[in-house]
């Protein structure tokens, strides 16, 4: 989508939908780009509804407010609604592996000095953590592991590698935790079942202590399919979007809405 083309249509685009006591209207653009915030933080934007006031061959132009429009990028909607329909929209948002948002606050449990216990909530601002369904390891390297898939950017940059994973429906985790001294016979690793476009099966992450380097495993039936060897650690995220990422959690979800019927008085 021509962003700067759209936004010079604008004015011809929503008139008519602008109050004439406006004298400036709002829009927001969704074309799969990252929202940045004010301080430089990555946002996760919220779900929305609105009316489709304009279409085009690359947007559709949908009025949230009085004088607020949001556009989509055509090209990612799940469904093209008509004009004139109601629509809800829930662009990307990074998510955990329990399906929350990834920017919903952590909440923790504190105690009183009497001991009474007490809920509280955490938020660390510009923070989407995607934190692994894994146990605490008691091997270093492998903690080390998770870490680094939690911690390390995805080549979008907006990303972890953990939400990459989170979008390619990672589930059903296990590990292999050994001891230090059986770390060379027993490497370990991280493996997951994935279903995407690109591939549908087992992946398996394993550091091999010798090398310092990681093997990234595709496994289907018991079988390995595909294996990328000397993998450093900041090419994980690279190697696992190569392999599992299909590029659909860019996707812009239209829901259209049943129209409502008026009641007659």
């Amino acid at each position: 989508m021509d962003t700067q083309a759209i936004r010079d249509q604008m004015p011809a685009l929503v008139q008519g939908h602008v109050p004439s006591n406006a004298r400036t209207f709002e829009c927001r653009f969704f074309d799969g780009q990252p929202k940045v915030s004010p301080s430089g933080f990555f946002v996760d934007p919220q779900p929305f509804e609105g009316q489709v006031v304009a279409r085009t061959d690359e947007a559709i132009v949908v009025k949230t407010g009085r004088a607020r429009f949001a556009v989509l990028d055509r090209t990612l909607v799940t469904e093209i609604p008509d004009d004139g329909a109601k629509v809800q929209v829930e662009p990307y948002a990074r998510r955990r592996f329990d399906g929350l948002r990834a920017d919903t606050p952590e909440e923790f449990t504190e105690y009183t000095s009497d001991g009474q216990p007490y809920t509280m909530q955490r938020y660390i601002l510009g923070s989407a953590p995607a934190k692994l369904p894994i146990p605490e390891p008691r091997c270093p390297e492998l903690r080390e592991l998770i870490g680094q898939l939690e911690n390390l950017p995805a080549p979008d940059g907006y990303r972890r590698v953990t939400h990459l994973l989170v979008d390619a429906g990672a589930r059903d985790f296990s590990c292999v935790d050994p001891l230090p001294e059986d770390i060379l016979a027993t490497p370990p690793a991280i493996a997951f079942t994935v279903a995407t476009a690109k591939f549908e099966g087992r992946v398996s992450v394993l550091y091999d202590r010798g090398m310092d380097l990681f093997a990234v495993e595709l496994s289907r039936d018991g079988e390995i399919v595909e294996r990328v060897p000397d993998v450093g650690f900041d090419e994980l995220g690279t190697v696992l979007e190569q392999l599992i990422d299909d590029g659909r959690w860019r996707r812009i979800r239209v829901h259209c809405l049943p129209a409502r019927k008026r009641v007659r008085r």
